[in-house]
């Protein structure tokens, strides 16, 4: 099953569209309920809010941020928890960013939006380990996708980073870090704070 906002969009033969947008409750509501059945859920919705600047203009980009990478993901969380927990635990996948620990001031309201989504998956791990439920960071730099189609740097495959979270479900990993640049990041945590 693809939960995806145009069913339209999946062309898989293998796959059964689910319309889904991550905003919309009664969406969310109608998706946990077709999906009885599900074991593995994969938070995979998300944008950019590249329109709000730092210092200046609307803050429109950051808010749809927040509302789809961070809230949606609450929401599906939500939804989802009680099937997880009826089919014996399951997982849930949340794709998050290096940009959860690495701010710019390029996309402020992106990274905001991925360090509260970081912070959820740590909350949803604690709240959600008594039913069973593996709940799983994964963090990338820059992935080939639509989303990162502006950047003209360095790119992770999706293939590859779809292949290191069938890893972590396999081990019972709980992070992935998908790339040589989110392990830096991630490994600079500890160190001071530069000027």
């Amino acid at each position: 099953m693809a939960a995806v906002r145009d069913p339209a969009s999946v062309t898989d033969d293998g796959l059964t569209p689910l319309r889904l947008d991550v905003t919309k409750p009664e969406e969310v509501a109608a998706a946990a309920a077709a999906a009885g059945d599900v074991t593995i859920v994969i938070n995979n919705a998300g944008v950019g809010g590249f329109s709000t600047k730092l210092l200046s203009g609307a803050f429109d980009g950051a808010r749809e941020a927040m509302e789809i990478n961070y809230f949606g993901t609450w929401a599906v969380a939500r939804a989802f928890a009680p099937i997880l927990a009826r089919n014996g635990g399951g997982a849930l996948v949340n794709m998050l960013s290096a940009a959860s620990w690495a701010a710019r001031p390029e996309y402020p309201g992106y990274a905001a939006s991925k360090a509260a989504q970081w912070s959820l998956t740590g909350a949803l791990r604690e709240g959600l380990r008594e039913q069973g439920t593996l709940v799983i960071g994964v963090h990338a730099g820059f992935v080939e996708t639509d989303l990162a189609s502006f950047v003209a740097a360095p790119k992770t495959d999706a293939a590859d980073v779809a292949e290191q979270t069938m890893e972590a479900l396999a081990n019972d990993r709980v992070e992935v870090l998908a790339d040589e640049r989110t392990r830096q990041i991630k490994n600079a945590l500890s160190q001071p704070l530069e000027q």
